[in-house]
């Protein structure tokens, strides 16, 4: 039985192209492009510029600043009033200004003062801003020292160095962080999207009638829907894998394996979850609009885009029922770290629970509304 309701679902879903594209065209499409505009380094930033001093100190200023790679110097103002005009038309993110007799009072009085002003709209863009300039000065307070002590200005003293590493992402490539969880989510919408469907397009089709009274058990028929999105959603994630490796060179440091095995867990309990929505949907525009919102507050708390840890608390008891988060969680770590089955046993014991749950509502609410 089971192989005929297999068999009739593929010749089904194989039938429409459109599908098809959907399944396999389009997130390969996405995972191709989204990874190169999620970038978390934010470059190119406007930068105005007042300076009162004119001095080879300020000067020195402006052009480390400068070529950092982060600031373009898009306006030099005579005053802070005009600067804020650039500002406001939009022309600059954010103003550095050098006040009168900087260089006098640092090289008399030991110390300067700077203004930095930052546009906050954008307070992504605004913050990652003020951060950059504010380790490019403290760089340049660092250099004009170490001149002093080579010119002997100050007695020689001893100094710690500090010399830090990366774990894991050595180069802090982004594209290593973000590929595989843009992969989590796009196998997610795919799973929860289409299993949201599979039931309540046999509803408008008519055919559930037939089914229902046909000598099919209602776990067969739910595994018989679940099973061929299943093992699609497994050959997404193969090409995804193989676009990580031959595009962006990412190459797990634990076994594939162990990524398989995980996923055969989440894709049990995504498209259970898919199939329970598609059992409380009337209409396919219903199932889909459902799908989406649930996908989306899923992806948004999935840690993807922001920490966890630095959530609200609220948020966080959230995640803790969030299947996405335990995936892109297990796909960092095998991928960056190497991890093993033993070590991410709590995330493949929450995804059992999650499938059991989700896959065995499913079935309790078919039969309720179908007996």
């Amino acid at each position: 039985m089971m192989k005929f309701l297999l068999w009739k679902e593929l010749l089904q879903i194989f039938r429409d192209p459109a599908i098809i594209r959907i399944l396999f065209v389009m997130p390969m499409v996405q995972l191709l492009i989204l990874p190169l505009a999620a970038d978390y380094e934010i470059k190119n930033i406007n930068l105005g510029v007042v300076d009162r001093d004119h001095s080879e100190y300020s000067r020195k200023l402006v052009n480390k600043v400068i070529s950092s790679g982060y600031f373009r110097l898009k306006d030099y103002s005579p005053s802070f009033q005009q600067g804020m005009k650039a500002i406001e038309s939009d022309k600059t993110d954010l103003i550095l200004e050098i006040p009168a007799h900087f260089e006098r009072n640092l090289i008399k009085e030991d110390q300067g003062t700077l203004f930095v002003a930052v546009d906050a709209v954008n307070g992504v863009k605004a913050g990652l801003g003020g951060a950059y300039i504010q380790q490019i000065i403290q760089d340049y307070n660092q250099d004009i020292r170490t001149q002093w002590l080579q010119d002997q200005r100050f007695n020689p003293q001893p100094t710690i160095k500090i010399v830090s590493a990366n774990w894991y992402n050595p180069n802090m490539n982004y594209r290593v962080f973000m590929v595989p969880g843009i992969l989590v989510m796009l196998i997610t919408m795919i799973g929860s999207s289409f299993a949201s469907n599979n039931i309540v397009r046999e509803k408008e089709m008519g055919t559930l009638e037939q089914i229902n009274v046909s000598p099919i058990r209602k776990i067969q028929f739910i595994l018989g829907k679940l099973i061929p999105f299943w093992m699609l959603a497994i050959i997404v994630l193969t090409m995804g894998l193989l676009i990580a490796r031959f595009v962006y060179g990412i190459v797990p440091l634990g076994h594939y394996s162990t990524i398989y095995m995980f996923a055969t867990i989440y894709l049990l309990a995504i498209l259970g979850l898919g199939l329970l929505l598609s059992t409380y949907a009337q209409t396919q525009q219903q199932s889909m609009l459902v799908s989406f919102f649930v996908t989306m507050v899923f992806n948004l708390l999935s840690g993807l885009y922001t920490p966890i840890e630095s959530m609200p608390h609220w948020a966080q008891i959230i995640t803790k029922f969030n299947p996405v988060s335990y995936f892109i969680e297990v796909m960092r770590m095998v991928m960056l770290k190497g991890s093993g089955l033993a070590d991410i046993k709590y995330q493949i014991l929450a995804l059992i629970g999650f499938a059991i749950f989700f896959n065995g509502w499913a079935i309790l609410n078919y039969n309720k509304r179908s007996g």
